[in-house]
């Protein structure tokens, strides 16, 4: 029974690159025998392999005889553009790894609009600071964009996670507030509990992909008190929350600065839904290239700061 690895080896330099390879060292080390030892293979392989490569070429490259193999005419010409296409796909494996294994390169990051802006975009110009051979291009886009085929390498992504082959890593998840302006609590009063929503002013979101209205939600239950604004910019949920225009209840990455400044009140407990989060989106765990992995671990690194983690954010702090 012919031994595996042979077999296997042989199956090998059936392949056209890997022949030339083989013919390469043949020459090298002059003689069938010393490239076989090299290889651990018998030379018998060796030269079964160097045969296949002259029959698909329909050409004689080595003169064999019991003391030496020489080279044809054709096995010289032969033998210089093999070792260019060898050496030129060594010195392309070399760059791309290096490309690969160094923060370097372009690097194309697609964000939700409001957690782009608000999160993502202040934090930029110090990590090119810190990693000046990345090159950035940025996209903004609440709906579902397929990284894969319009070549984002990496997505951040808030709410719910639909089932795909990416990988997904949570940055934090997410804590809905429900807020109001001082000055519309001071002329309207605050709810006591869910059953007096539908007696006040409210701002809804609206979503695009589906044009459905997010209802409100809490631990115990969600309801739809009605509204008197409707808009599928979050962004705008907080202005005209702090202009006094109604309640509403929003992620707490678009409450966080308003909320600092004081323009609008937490006035019920946070809801966190358990199947929503902000998440890194890439394609692939292995061979990550060095870019995204420094890209995704800075992000991780500045949203600590801010009380931020896989599986807490500030708001818990509140009241």
């Amino acid at each position: 029974m012919k031994n595996i690895h042979v077999y296997i080896w042989e199956l090998i330099n059936m392949d056209k690159l890997n022949l030339l390879k083989l013919f390469v060292m043949v020459v090298d080390e002059g003689s069938f025998a010393a490239a076989a030892s090299a290889q651990g293979i018998s030379p018998s392989t060796i030269s079964k392999a160097i045969a296949r490569l002259e029959q698909s070429l329909n050409l004689l490259l080595l003169h064999r005889s019991t003391r030496q193999l020489t080279l044809t005419e054709a096995g010289k010409t032969y033998l210089d553009t093999a070792r260019g296409i060898i050496r030129n796909l060594e010195d392309c494996e070399r760059t791309i790894l290096q490309s690969n294994n160094q923060a370097q390169g372009v690097l194309r990051i697609n964000m939700p609009v409001s957690y782009g802006r608000l999160y993502v975009l202040p934090l930029l110009k110090a990590f090119v600071k810190r990693y000046p051979d990345i090159e950035l291009e940025l996209s903004f886009n609440d709906a579902y964009v397929d990284i894969i085929e319009q070549g984002i390498d990496v997505a951040i992504r808030s709410g719910t996670l639909g089932v795909s082959n990416l990988i997904a890593r949570q940055l934090s998840p997410m804590d809905y507030l429900i807020c109001a302006a001082p000055s519309y609590l001071k002329k309207y009063g605050q709810p006591k509990n869910m059953g007096q929503f539908p007696q006040h002013k409210w701002i809804r979101f609206r979503f695009r992909q589906t044009g459905r209205i997010m209802p409100i939600m809490s631990a115990k239950k969600s309801c739809d008190p009605g509204s008197q604004f409707i808009t599928d910019d979050g962004e705008a949920l907080v202005s005209l929350c702090e202009q006094g225009a109604g309640i509403t209840q929003i992620p707490h990455f678009l409450a966080r600065d308003a909320l600092k400044k004081g323009s609008i009140v937490s006035i019920q407990p946070r809801y966190r839904p358990g199947d929503q989060g902000v998440w890194a989106v890439y394609a692939n765990r292995e061979y990550l290239p060095e870019k995204i992995r420094v890209f995704i671990e800075y992000l991780q690194e500045q949203l600590a700061k801010r009380g931020e983690h896989a599986y807490s954010t500030w708001a818990e702090q509140l009241a």
